[in-house]
């Protein structure tokens, strides 16, 4: 996105402006995913209320989480995270709390995701938007079945050593666990060395881990298969990528992203003028047609473009089993961390 400033759990330098901007009037500063909202929208905002939106983009929850423990927190007024790291996020007191009343426009949630396991009654965030997570496989270079969590942990030889995977711990290791058919969170030491000795050996066969050009190297070619959201594969092929989105029969990723409200932020008032803001229609609508996933707010479907009804990565097959990523207790996490970690060197 033009004008915007990449950040990262240790981008001291874009906190410090943040910080900066925070401390100024009439703004509101928001941590968001990249590209996931149109320029457009924010001078919209802008233009009818007169503040200016500052924004800083991270490319995964850890790292999100990572940079408001480094100093995000008193910087940011709102933040985007995903469903299990908004559960987190409140269990560590990173999150202010709304008041009935404070956003005239929360009658347009959607009833499916008005009291969520996450953020029960909505007194911290709203839903922004939601979708899955999968893989794409160039259809150029592979022709073979894809519907199958082998393509990545198993891959046939045309597309191995081809594979971009998200740097994404949370969804990785969550497929991982779908494709040996074991409980997330497991304690089960077995299960466990199973999930680290998968993921071990898997490494030879992927590329790279990027989740901000997760799109770009399946249209560039770069990769011949990859993890991604769909919207982002929705993307893809629409940049003339001959890639397929697939559903694996062992489980599908689903996930919602939210805005939330972070505790101490110093723009308050403002940041409850965006939120009411992006639950109009047709401005959560603008953010749909521009990211490709799915409101969760009412009233959006008569601004939406007319080819997100039957998008194919919009679209997945009766029968498959959708699957949210788990927060772990704390203990059972370190050993999830430590997986992780020890997969990334």
């Amino acid at each position: 996105m033009k004008n915007f400033l990449r950040t990262t759990a240790v981008a001291a330098l874009a906190l410090g402006l943040g910080a900066n901007a925070a401390a100024a009037e009439g703004k509101v500063v928001l941590y968001h995913w990249f590209e996931y909202i149109p320029q457009e929208l924010l001078d919209k905002f802008t233009s009818e209320t007169g503040i200016e939106v500052v924004m800083d983009t991270f490319d995964s929850n850890e790292s999100l989480l990572a940079a408001l423990k480094a100093g995000g927190m008193g910087t940011y007024d709102l933040a985007v995270p995903g469903d299990y790291m908004v559960k987190i996020m409140g269990g560590e007191g990173m999150l202010d709390t709304i008041a009935d009343g404070e956003l005239e426009n929360k009658g347009m949630i959607l009833d499916q995701w008005a009291d969520p396991a996450f953020d029960p009654g909505r007194t911290s965030s709203i839903p922004y938007q939601w979708g899955s997570t999968s893989f794409m496989v160039n259809r150029d270079v592979y022709e073979g079945e894809i519907d199958t969590t082998d393509i990545i942990f198993n891959a046939p030889e045309e597309l191995s050593g081809k594979i971009n995977m998200l740097d994404s711990q949370g969804e990785v290791m969550l497929l991982a666990s779908l494709h040996l058919g074991i409980p997330q969170c497991t304690q089960d030491r077995e299960q466990l060395k199973a999930l680290n000795e998968l993921l071990q050996s898997s490494k030879d066969q992927w590329v790279s881990f990027n989740s901000d050009t997760a799109k770009d190297v399946l249209v560039s070619g770069d990769a011949a298969a990859g993890m991604i959201w769909n919207g982002f594969g929705a993307k893809a092929r629409e940049e003339g990528a001959n890639v397929e989105y697939a559903y694996p029969e062992q489980g599908l990723i689903v996930w919602m992203d939210n805005v939330v409200l972070l505790k101490d932020a110093p723009n308050r008032e403002n940041a409850l003028k965006f939120m009411d803001f992006l639950l109009e229609p047709e401005n959560m609508a603008a953010v749909t047609n521009y990211a490709r996933y799915k409101a969760g707010t009412s009233g959006v479907d008569e601004y939406l473009d007319e080819e997100l009804k039957t998008m194919p990565e919009q679209n997945p097959p009766e029968g498959i089993e959708s699957v949210f990523v788990e927060v772990c207790d704390q203990a059972t996490q370190e050993v999830y961390d430590n997986i992780w970690t020890n997969l990334k060197k």
